[in-house]
């Protein structure tokens, strides 16, 4: 059974003088359990669907249903990375990552217990009484998964959480996050514009083309590669072929310059 279905989802922003057409016609769904990827150019309308999918934006017409009730009426929990991790300055990295907990006024000698377990399993033990500043940016991106974990959400959302990163600690939190989902069995779409971070971390990629954005083309990830971490995934025979498969699909609705 679906878990997330988005039909014939459309939307257009619009101006004072005239609307332009984000998103056209998108139509797909995810399984419970399932990581899948958005990939694409820029103003393809990726973060635009992260955005509908929780709730920020309401879409211009279409359906988009969680667990088979629309998406404004759905209770589930749902988690959002970002890019950056918007971490409080002035706050300790214990109040950031209970930053949710707080607004809900659901704060518990459990739920505080969780969060320190949690911040231990992304490999970062006794920083809870730190403050963002004393943080490398790896060390803060985990700071932002962790919060984003706290409040048990059924679905995350993730916005190209590594790009800010260098490319040795992007490998390391590639590794981490796709242990963590696997481990708590989380359901999770992820935009990004890697094509090998695509590959390496999900189930499924569903690659758009823009201008308006829509679905091009969706790739099944072999079961060989999904059953490697993402680091190793990387180095399997099958990845090449599929990395291959990818680039001549986004190459060919790219918009052709002269």
């Amino acid at each position: 059974m679906s878990f997330l279905t988005l039909e014939n989802v459309t939307h257009h922003y619009f101006t004072k003088n005239n609307y332009t057409k984000a998103l056209e016609d998108i139509s797909f769904s995810i399984k419970e359990g399932e990581f899948v990827s958005l990939l694409g150019p820029s103003g393809c309308g990726k973060s635009t669907i992260l955005s509908i999918v929780s709730g920020i934006m309401k879409h211009t017409s279409g359906k988009v249903l969680l667990e088979n009730k629309p998406i404004t009426e759905s209770e589930l929990a749902i988690g959002y990375m970002l890019q950056q991790d918007y971490l409080f300055p002035w706050k300790t990295i214990l109040d950031n990552v209970l930053l949710g907990p707080i607004i809900q006024d659901n704060v518990d000698s459990d739920r505080i217990n969780k969060a320190k377990e949690l911040l231990q399993e992304v490999g970062l033990k006794d920083v809870e009484d730190k403050y963002p500043s004393a943080l490398s940016g790896g060390m803060r991106q985990r700071v932002a998964l962790v919060r984003t974990l706290i409040t048990d959400p059924k679905i995350l959302l993730l916005d190209e959480p590594f790009s800010a990163l260098d490319y040795q600690t992007k490998l390391k939190l590639e590794d981490l996050v796709f242990k963590l989902l696997h481990a708590y069995q989380k359901t999770a779409i992820l935009v990004t514009h890697d094509i090998g971070e695509a590959i390496a971390m999900s189930d499924r990629i569903i690659l758009m083309s823009a201008n308006p954005g829509s679905i091009a083309k969706i790739f099944e990830v072999p079961i060989e590669l999904r059953n490697e971490m993402p680091f190793l995934a990387r180095r399997h025979p099958k990845y090449q072929s599929l990395f291959d498969k990818v680039w001549e699909e986004l190459n060919k609705n790219e918009p052709q310059t002269v």
